[in-house]
């Protein structure tokens, strides 16, 4: 079956259903292909990490009033080299935020995004869609998928890919540059003795960064980074066991650790697509470009993606998806990613060895960081918008 749209989004993730909704919001119609079956998603409880600018992002749609009661703002965070004194505080009240950030479950997300989706007949939303094939030329795209057995086709101006954890960009044709790190991300939630009063902490040790996100009441995300050596035996300890070599690494800050749930890990690289000129099809958020963790960048750039876009797409002079008005976007977006991309990679490679004399210079540029409050502002402005 043959169809045509103006906008199809390949993707009905968090960062395809913000681009559908921007665009809604200025009347503009789009269709969103989403491989799983619609609230699949709603009841994952995977943190995220959400900046001071997506918070506008979301008041812009008109859903955070019913995300902020699931939300835990972070008010400081606090970063710290273990086996050091050196250490730097960043309180969201010194750069007249209400937060530096916001952690959030990814299902909290998605369940007030497909709500507010519901509200716009101009959004046409297929789940349980199966993109097989995504092609382009001067003309146009062509988004081939199956759903329930039967093989359709779609025929738009405009494919947007935003569907960042199947790789579908080899469906596309297109290709990347991959870093990888030979780390893995070990991802859990703990609770402390003591309350988080709102701080996150970034933790750097010899065997790798660790970020404790304040989420709940009492609780804490944890993502904890490095060699894959180091990181996946500790799936095979018991939690008191895990605990117990958390501890060790993270310090008294928080006192105890009480519990632990179910722990999970992942291998990590950074990657980012070769640029070209794709005619009629463009690429967003992770599927554009994957950052290590441990700034908490990549899904913020990823909405700011689908920000940026909406705004050139509803303002477009020429052809939608004509190579003129995607060059004019990607220009707009190169500073920002490539900051991010650069920022995240830096940090890892700094902070993730323990060369002798570069723990001292890490201590160090802490302590001289803390003190130099124009690079501290110029860094809260880049994480909580992008620039």
């Amino acid at each position: 079956m043959l169809q045509t749209q103006d906008i199809v989004i390949v993707g009905g993730g968090p960062v395809g259903m913000v681009l559908s909704l921007l665009l809604a919001k200025q009347n503009i119609a789009s269709t969103v292909l989403e491989a799983r079956k619609l609230g699949a998603a709603n009841q994952d409880t995977r943190a995220l990490a959400l900046s001071f600018g997506t918070r506008r992002i979301l008041e812009k749609l008109g859903v955070w009033q019913s995300l902020a009661p699931h939300a835990t703002a972070i008010n400081t965070i606090h970063v710290s080299q273990k086996g050091s004194i050196g250490r730097s505080i960043l309180h969201a009240q010194d750069y007249q935020q209400e937060a530096l950030g916001y952690v959030l479950s990814y299902g909290a997300l998605c369940s007030a995004l497909s709500a507010e989706l519901l509200k716009f007949p101009i959004i046409h939303l297929v789940d349980e869609a199966e993109v097989e094939a995504i092609t382009h030329d001067a003309s146009g795209a062509h988004v081939q998928y199956v759903r329930h057995n039967e093989l359709s086709c779609f025929e738009a101006a405009l494919a947007v890919l935003a569907d960042g954890g199947r790789s579908l960009e080899q469906v596309a044709g297109l290709k990347r540059d991959t870093k990888e790190y030979g780390h893995d991300a070990l991802i859990t939630k703990v609770r402390a003795e003591l309350p988080h009063n709102n701080i996150a902490y970034e933790r750097f040790t010899a065997n790798g960064p660790m970020a404790l996100l304040p989420n709940g009441e009492r609780d804490f995300s944890l993502v904890w980074t490095g060699e894959k050596a180091l990181i996946e035996p500790l799936l095979t300890l018991s939690d008191a066991e895990f605990l117990a070599q958390f501890h060790e690494q993270f310090g008294d800050r928080v006192g105890r650790f009480l519990s632990v749930e179910k722990r999970m890990t992942f291998p990590l690289k950074l990657s980012q697509l070769q640029a070209s000129d794709t005619p009629h099809l463009v690429v967003i958020g992770n599927a554009a470009q994957t950052m290590h963790p441990v700034a908490g960048q990549g899904f913020n750039v990823g909405l700011r993606d689908a920000e940026v876009l909406a705004r050139h797409i509803a303002v477009a002079t020429t052809e939608i998806g004509s190579s003129d008005m995607l060059a004019a976007y990607r220009a707009g977006r190169k500073t920002d990613t490539k900051n991010g991309l650069l920022f995240t990679d830096f940090l890892v490679n700094i902070f993730s060895n323990d060369i002798l004399g570069v723990s001292a210079l890490r201590s160090a540029g802490l302590g001289i960081f803390d003190l130099v409050k124009p690079v501290k502002r110029h860094l809260v402005s880049k994480m909580s918008f992008g620039k």
